[in-house]
């Protein structure tokens, strides 16, 4: 799939590598031979023991197709895409609470405080809205930003009875 490095045994080569956005925001990587990846994620081996060492990214079904093992050594393009996307997708406000939902169709514009403040967003699906561990949610709004509910006891009641509308 790739050509790999000389010193490397498992590491392929980012050499003739892109990454862009397209018109959707969706990061496509494309291969040296042409091979296009669409919607792809980066995703740190080790987030906080080594956050510029490995990558994999990772297609739609969660396929890695490109393991890159130190982030830093990358060129400089390539990584600094990487890295916005990194951040892009690390950045989890928590939800509070939920202050309003539109209605109970798709989409639905939701209101809700979060440790960084009051903000707003349009949910697309109720598919958006997924169980992390047992007690969890993540909610992905129509640009892509995650907003976590580390555990959905802690939320007011009326809070918890909107969120369980869509788990």
């Amino acid at each position: 799939m790739h050509s790999h490095k000389a010193d490397s045994k498992h590491s392929p080569s980012t050499d003739g590598i892109t990454l862009q956005y397209d018109s959707f925001g969706r990061l496509i990587l494309t291969e040296a031979n042409g091979r296009r990846h669409v919607g792809v994620e980066p995703i740190r081996a080790f987030p906080l023991s080594d956050p510029s060492g490995s990558v994999s990214v990772c297609n739609t079904e969660g396929v890695e197709v490109l393991w890159i093992e130190e982030l830093t050594a990358t060129p400089a393009e390539l990584r600094k895409l990487l890295e916005e996307e990194l951040r892009r997708r690390e950045f989890m406000p928590v939800i509070q609470r939920i202050i309003s939902v539109s209605s109970n169709t798709d989409p639905s514009q939701w209101e809700v405080e979060t440790d960084r403040g009051v903000t707003e967003f349009l949910l697309k699906s109720e598919d958006d809205v997924r169980h992390v561990g047992p007690r969890g949610a993540i909610l992905l709004d129509s640009a892509g930003m995650r907003y976590i509910v580390p555990d959905t006891r802690k939320l007011d009641s009326a809070s918890r009875r909107v969120l369980e509308r869509y788990l």
